[in-house]
C-alpha cells in the first residue's frame, strides 16, 4: 500500500489503528477545533480530534426509549461531537454505536459500542442539536452481534 494513510486514535497506546488506502477518505486534523483554551493559554483537550462523518446509533437508556440515528462531526479516542434531533441533558450517560465503514477498515463494517457522558449541548441553525460526549469505555462488537 504505497498510497495509504495510517490513523491511530489513541495517546500512549494503540487503541484504534486503521490503514486507509482510499484518497477520497479524509481524516484531517481539525485545526479550528483544538479544544477549550484556558485563561493561561493552555489547551484543555488532551486527545487529537479527527473530522469524520460516521454513522452513529444512540441506544435507548430505558426500555420504552427508541434508538436514534445520527452522524458524527468529529471524534477522538476520548470523545466525539455529533448532531441529532433529540433532547439531551449535560451530565446524562449515553450509550452509542459508531460504525467504521468498509472504506475505512478495508474489510467489513466495524461497530464500536461506547458508553459515555454528555459534556456539552449546542443549538444549531438547522434545528438540530450539537452534542459533545466524553467516552468512558468502548468495545469492538463482533460481526455476528451487529448483523440484523
Amino acid at each position: 500500500m504505497a498510497n495509504s494513510t495510517s490513523l491511530v486514535l489513541g495517546q500512549n497506546s494503540l487503541i484504534f489503528a486503521l490503514k486507509l488506502a482510499f484518497p477520497d477518505v479524509s481524516l484531517a486534523r481539525n485545526p479550528e477545533r483544538r479544544g477549550l483554551v484556558m485563561s493561561d493559554g493552555s489547551e484543555r483537550r488532551e486527545a487529537r480530534r479527527f473530522n469524520m462523518n460516521l454513522p452513529l446509533r444512540v441506544l435507548p437508556r430505558e426500555d420504552r426509549g427508541r434508538e436514534l440515528n445520527a452522524q458524527t462531526r468529529d471524534l477522538s479516542y476520548r470523545g466525539l461531537y455529533f448532531l441529532a434531533e433529540a433532547d439531551f441533558e449535560v451530565g446524562n450517560e449515553i450509550d452509542f454505536v459508531i460504525t467504521l465503514p468498509q472504506q475505512v477498515t478495508q474489510s467489513g463494517d466495524v461497530n464500536i459500542r461506547c458508553h459515555g457522558r454528555i459534556v456539552r449541548i449546542e443549538p444549531t441553525e438547522n434545528g438540530r442539536v450539537g452534542i459533545a460526549a466524553q467516552i468512558a469505555r468502548y468495545e469492538f462488537m463482533p460481526a455476528a452481534a451487529t448483523a440484523a
